[in-house]
């Protein structure tokens, strides 16, 4: 019998490129481009919603975020997992409802702007649960958000 230890440098190594395909697949179910920073993996994506602030039309990545993270695993694969997303204000109860039937925690619900057309609203949304788990809740949710 052959036995295999890896040293710090290669576990580490090992974690890191578990985590980058775990990444890549919560990317890849949320629809989204995903990357590590810190550590915590970022997964972004933007609606497609034509608002003005301030009666300019605006491309800002700001003002149509949708973000999510997730950081490290414990021992039984459950991970913090972290939401934001803009939503036009008849979005805002649809989608509270569909995160809390899935055991989501809504966090917030709050403006980031003023003056602006149509009225944007940003929700928050947490967990602690294995991260694809947290995506797949996520993605069956935002079916009730228009296109």
């Amino acid at each position: 019998m052959q036995s295999y230890f890896l040293n710090r440098k290669e576990a580490i190594k090992l974690r890191l490129e578990s985590k980058k395909d775990l990444c890549r697949e919560f990317a890849r179910i949320l629809g989204g481009s995903g990357s590590i920073l810190d550590g915590v993996c970022l997964v972004q994506k933007f609606r497609n919603i034509a608002f003005t602030i301030l009666g300019r039309r605006t491309n800002s990545p700001l003002v149509h975020p949708q973000f999510f993270t997730f950081e490290d695993l414990d021992r039984q694969g459950n991970a913090l997992n972290l939401g934001e997303t803009v939503l036009l204000q008849e979005e805002v109860n649809p989608l509270l409802t569909e995160l809390r039937k899935r055991n989501l925690i809504v966090t917030a619900v709050h403006n980031h702007w003023l003056f602006e057309e149509p009225r944007a609203m940003y929700m928050h949304f947490e967990s602690v649960e294995p991260p694809l788990d947290f995506a797949r809740k996520v993605r069956e949710a935002f079916r009730v958000l228009k296109k």
